[in-house]
């Protein structure tokens, strides 16, 4: 895509499909919205997961979404990460959510 006035390209990736694929047992540390209080329009939502690991059998074969309970992430498969990464530095860095998260 050009932007008018721009000399460089840019490139929108839009995810619009939400997936409920987090496999919170094998989440570092997960941290819910407060089941009592919880912020309006995020209840049953995460407020923050360290350590993010999906369940990729649920993802419904999705290449690009975000998680249906904790829209902060942007997922996107191998195949679209090495698409984006032959690009060029797009200011963006990628973390794996499948596997054992790493140890902190």
């Amino acid at each position: 895509m050009t932007v008018e006035g721009e000399p460089e390209r840019y490139f929108v990736v839009n995810a619009i499909k939400a997936v409920d694929c987090i496999d919170e047992a094998r989440c570092r540390e997960v941290h819910h919205y407060d089941e009592d209080d919880p912020a309006p329009g995020y209840e049953g939502e995460y407020n923050w997961i360290y350590g993010l690991r999906i369940d990729p059998t649920k993802t419904e074969g999705a290449q690009v979404f975000r998680l249906k309970k904790f829209k902060t992430a942007f997922i996107v498969s191998e195949d679209i990460k090495n698409a984006l990464e032959a690009v060029g530095n797009l200011g963006v860095s990628f973390e794996r959510v499948t596997g054992t998260p790493e140890p902190h």
